[in-house]
């Protein structure tokens, strides 16, 4: 399976380590034809206003957002999970969303870098052992709409959910070296 990681900013490289360690063939997306040979998606963590430029001067805002539409899976980390929202809270006037999940989601909202944390999530889906997570100037859900599956919170923030065929997460599985929600990711493709 062809799993594209956004490769224009952020920690594309350690997205793509995991999903081949799980057997995927990850390609890194930076045009519209990159995008093109893809069967999944993942937005990896980053800074999300740049990305959002990023994406408009790469022309790929549109291709992916038609992608998204047409029910191309994705896993959306951090930067990602801003970017795949309905809203972003706290953002600049001219960052766009693509609207893929139905949430308003607050930009570092955990606080600045010095506020970056770890928590154990128990997450029913993957398992009895609770999965270590690492939050880094990240954003948490202040909506969720009702078609939106919420899958852990934080202080009663979700920190995770999945609308469709679209996971977003606010925390940095990528890091945790714990593959468990990249697999379960690529199983639910």
């Amino acid at each position: 399976m062809k799993v594209g990681v956004l490769a224009l900013q952020g920690a594309f490289a350690a997205h793509a380590s995991c999903l081949r360690a799980l057997g995927a063939e990850p390609r890194e997306v930076r045009t519209a034809a990159e995008l093109d040979e893809v069967d999944a998606m993942v937005l990896p963590g980053g800074e999300s206003t740049t990305m959002s430029m990023l994406l408009d001067s790469a022309d790929l805002f549109a291709p992916l957002g038609e992608r998204l539409r047409d029910g191309l899976p994705t896993l959306g980390t951090c930067a990602g999970m801003i970017l795949l929202g309905a809203e972003i809270l706290d953002g600049r006037a001219d960052q766009q969303c693509f609207g893929a999940v139905d949430i308003s989601v607050r930009r570092n909202a955990f606080g600045r870098q010095v506020d970056s944390f770890e928590a154990d999530l128990p997450l029913e889906a993957l398992g009895d052992e609770p999965f270590r997570a690492i939050f880094i100037r990240a954003p948490f859900v202040e909506r969720a709409g009702p078609d939106v599956e919420v899958l852990a919170t934080v202080d009663g923030h979700p920190v995770l959910c999945r609308q469709g065929a679209v996971t977003v997460a606010a925390f940095h599985p990528e890091l945790s070296h714990d593959l468990r929600l990249h697999d379960h990711f690529l199983r639910s493709i």
